[in-house]
């Protein structure tokens, strides 16, 4: 067997399914735009599902509808029915991110192809010994009332060389797929290799290892046929169509072909490997514990990175928060076993990057912006690491067992998940309460409700009433906003009342742009739209009543001048897009947006805070641009890679089809993809007014503005705002001059106060001192209150009534302050009584402190204390001559 490079064998696994008329499609992104049932894409069939479902008829590409497809879909697996995360690196067969090849058949070919195929690659193309191969069949399952996959059985004698003790029958959990808890599914064929040395083989018969773990006995290719659909009532309903899905794990097979032990020895892994040792100073294959920590960083990373480059940064909720989880796992691994104290995961990028770039393009596209987000998550965890490791060193010092509480504190102070405190309390031999730490964090867990949103029913909604049975639809808000209309279906809802129609001018939300409101009337009823939302039928009104008789000519207008609001907001959008790329440079990419009839809000990538000159220079450009009165150009149906060749600006893991709308505001300046309503000349803005930047995620900045009627509104507000800062101060030609000097005169008044009070104070301090009460050996009590005095101040006098009197005298001087609630005691001991009375200040005003509701302390002869008890002080007062003979007497 010829030695196979990684990109060799990809690519003779698509060129093989073309010979076989299979149409090659890029992979979807890691994170599913579209489908709010996943949090990551984890296997190739999510970005068909709508085919499956029967939503599609096919694959479209330019016109044509394909139904044979090849593919490898980067795929993620770290949560639900395929968590992997705990096992990677640990052994070296599992991964976060993997690659998975697949061959499709939508409707066309079923079992008999799927599995001829499968033999002629591994057998015929790739040499591998059909003695080595074994294949599962789905053994029936009599809960789901499903028998034997006698056919499968047959399909594998008929059309392989396999022998027959080779093909083996597997209950539903090894031999029948589903997407999720509902959804597309169906009996699987997998095939399993045996790759152990020919003396193990003869022992024990491979087929007795099968789905045993054995890691040298391995699944390498699952065949799915997918002939049903998961209810929600758990019952299977039979798909109208037939069709197949196959995976094939690439990183497993890289291995086979190279003859690698493990996937880590193929060239997908060996790239990466070696930076990490080449920045750790380690190599691959020295010691078992650095080797588990390379292993996680090499496969964190392509997770990790994929994720960003997809559009998924690191954060707190659903998706992001096990980005960051993946991220974090890396980075410890590197701080506690490779000795990596500095950020050191994003020097990763690169080497990746490359590795992919005639595959998974995307992430050369964006290799500086996945760098700096990845450098940035790095830095603030590194911060807060070794202060949580010292933290937990000291938590399991005399204690073998971790509590909910401290693992919670070590989540939320110092980020460590679950998992990462679990891994080191095992290496340690501690055990962890996960269910006290379950209970905390489901408390704290109101504010992720996010990560509920992917749970959503697969098997579509029943609960329509359809008033016309018709498939057309037609989105008309481009050209009117009132269009005559029929109504299609209507739902009745506890909250919401819901109505498709065959066509609507209504914008329903998508691409950051609010969804438009309005009526839509028959002259008798008047139905109130507050909301539309996208569905494969169509769109579905939100409305505030169902219409008593929904049959007959109805008209949908859409509210003018709100909608005329949003465009000249939308339109401004674009125009600082470009505006954001002129000024800060080409790296700036969009990263969300929000546009509604009030205000804009744009977030896009790049690294620091821009500067008011900055600003200023974006918001003059915008206004040119606005003055200009550029006209609006829109195409149509334009053919996805015709766009590209143009340049026109595409949202990275944006999903768009083979035509797409572009518009553009002069094609020098501005020209996006963009399915949203804009101005037809930006004249119509009127005025673009940005109000603010800031931070909105690692290597994301973020900035507000307003348009139209909004920015005229604000304009006038600030205006008012000057003329009544001028009516206060007076006329004037330079109020910020007159302010700052009102905050100068201030200041100086403020001292002068300061100076006045410190000499009311003085004064009240010589008074007490010409009354002493002298104790019965001798020593002198000076003491009293100082009317509005701080902590400062006593201390100030404090050091006067030691300079006013050299020996045998103890000062204790009380303020307060009502209106906050607290009282202050300093105390002043020559130097004489704390040497030969031993009498300190700092345990006489810890006494005092104490009847006042605080505490305090300081030096011997100078000290100072705080209490939350004012009405205490005359108290204390009254019994500060016993309090003090009993210290003496102590000391």
């Amino acid at each position: 067997m010829s030695h196979k490079s990684s990109a060799q064998i990809r690519q003779e696994f698509l060129d093989f399914f073309k010979t076989k008329q299979h149409l090659p499609v890029p992979s979807a992104p890691v994170a599913p735009k579209d489908d709010p049932t996943l949090l990551f894409t984890n296997a190739g069939m999510n970005q068909f599902k709508p085919i499956f479902l029967g939503e599609q008829p096919g694959y479209k590409k330019e016109g044509e509808v394909w139904h044979r497809v090849v593919d490898s879909q980067r795929c993620i697996r770290v949560s639900g029915k395929h968590n992997d995360l705990e096992e990677v690196g640990r052994d070296t067969y599992h991964h976060t991110l993997f690659e998975m090849l697949g061959n499709w058949s939508f409707g066309d070919y079923f079992k008999r192809e799927a599995i001829r195929w499968a033999w002629e690659l591994l057998v015929d193309e790739w040499d591998l010994k059909p003695d080595r191969l074994y294949a599962t069949v789905f053994g029936g399952d009599r809960e789901d009332g499903l028998p034997v996959d006698e056919e499968s059985i047959a399909l594998w004698k008929e059309e392989t060389g396999i022998a027959d003790d080779h093909i083996l029958k597997f209950d539903k959990t090894d031999n029948f797929w589903e997407m999720g808890n509902t959804g597309p599914c169906g009996p699987c064929s997998e095939i399993h290799i045996d790759l152990r040395p020919d003396k193990e083989r003869d022992q024990k018969s491979g087929a007795e290892l099968v789905n045993m773990d054995d890691p040298k006995v391995m699944e390498i290719w699952n065949l799915v046929f997918i002939q049903f659909n998961r209810q929600s009532d758990g019952s299977l309903e039979k798909l109208p169509a037939q069709h197949v899905d196959t995976g094939m794990g690439f990183e497993r097979m890289c291995a086979v072909l190279q003859q690698k032990k493990s996937n880590y020895d193929t060239d997908l892994f060996t790239p990466l490997l070696d930076k990490i040792g080449a920045l750790a100073e380690v190599s691959y294959g020295d010691a078992e514990q650095t080797d588990i920590a390379m292993r996680v960083i090499a496969d964190h990373i392509r997770a990790v990175s994929f994720s960003i480059a997809d559009g998924v940064s690191p954060g707190n909720d659903g998706r992001s928060y096990v980005v960051r989880r993946i991220l974090r796992r890396a980075i410890r691994y590197g701080w506690d076993r490779l000795e990596l104290k500095e950020p050191f995961f994003h020097k990763l990028v690169p080497v990746l990057a490359d590795q992919f770039a005639d595959v998974f393009p995307v992430l050369i596209q964006q290799q500086e912006y996945v760098v700096n987000v990845i450098r940035s998550e790095e830095q603030s965890f590194l911060n807060t690491l070794g202060q949580g490791i010292e933290l937990f060193e000291e938590m399991t010092k005399d204690s073998d067992r971790i509590s909910g509480e401290q693992a919670f504190k070590l989540h939320d102070t110092y980020g460590f998940p679950i998992d990462l405190t679990q891994l080191m309390a095992r290496e340690r031999g501690v055990e962890v309460d996960q269910e006290g730490f379950k209970e905390r964090m489901k408390q704290q867990r109101e504010r992720a409700r996010a990560a509920g949103k992917f749970t959503v029913d697969q098997s579509s909604q029943k609960e329509w009433i359809t008033v016309n049975d018709t498939d057309e639809f037609e989105f008309t808000g481009y050209d009117e906003l009132a269009s005559d209309v029929r109504i299609k279906a209507l739902r009745k809802g506890d909250n919401h009342n819901a109505i498709i129609l065959d066509r609507t001018p209504f914008y329903a939300e998508s691409g950051g742009q609010v969804a438009d409101t309005g009526v839509i009337s028959n002259g008798e009823e008047h139905l109130r739209v507050l909301d539309v939302q996208q569905s494969p039928d169509g769109y579905i009104h939100t409305v505030d009543q169902l219409p008593a008789d929904p049959g007959g000519d109805w008209q949908a207008m859409v509210d003018r001048e709100r909608r005329r609001e949003i465009q000249k907001h939308h339109t401004a959008t674009h125009l600082v897009h470009a505006a954001l790329k002129q000024v800060l440079g080409d790296h700036i990419a969009q990263k969300g947006s929000l546009v509604d009839e009030r205000h804009l809000r744009f977030d896009f990538s790049h690294f620091e805070q821009i500067t008011p000159k900055e600003l200023g220079q974006i918001e003059e450009m915008v206004n040119e641009k606005v003055q200009q009165n550029i006209s609006k150009q829109e195409e149509r149906k334009v053919p996805i890679d015709e766009a590209r060749q143009r340049g026109a600006t595409m949202l990275f893991g944006e999903k768009y089809g083979e035509e797409v709308r572009v518009i553009a505001f002069d094609p020098e300046y501005s020209m996006e993809l963009c399915g949203g309503t804009h101005v037809e000349a930006t004249g119509e803005i009127g005025y673009f007014r940005l109000l603010s930047e800031s931070s909105a995620a690692a290597g994301v900045r973020r900035i507000e503005a307003k348009a139209g009627k909004s920015a005229g509104h604000h304009l006038r507000s600030e205006h008012e705002l000057v003329n009544r800062i001028r009516a206060e101060i007076g006329q004037s030609d330079h109020i910020v001059r007159d302010i700052r000097q009102l905050v100068e005169d201030r200041k100086s008044l403020e001292r002068e106060v300061e100076k006045l009070r410190h000499q009311q104070s003085l004064a009240c301090l010589n008074e007490l001192f010409a009354q002493p009460t002298v104790l019965e050996n001798g020593v002198q009590l000076v003491s009293g209150e100082i009317p509005r005095a701080d902590m400062d101040l006593l201390k100030q006098l404090g050091y006067e009534a030691l300079e006013k009197a050299k020996e045998a005298t103890i000062t204790v001087l009380g303020a307060r302050d009502e209106d906050e609630g607290k009282v202050y005691v300093a105390a002043a001991v020559t130097d004489d009584l704390t040497r030969e009375k031993n009498l300190k200040a700092g345990a006489l005003v810890g006494t005092l402190g104490r009847m006042l509701g605080g505490g305090g302390g300081g030096q011997p002869n100078l000290a100072t204390a705080g209490g939350r008890k004012p009405g205490r002080l005359n108290e204390m007062f009254d019994q500060l001559p016993s309090i003090i003979l009993k210290e003496l007497d102590e000391a």
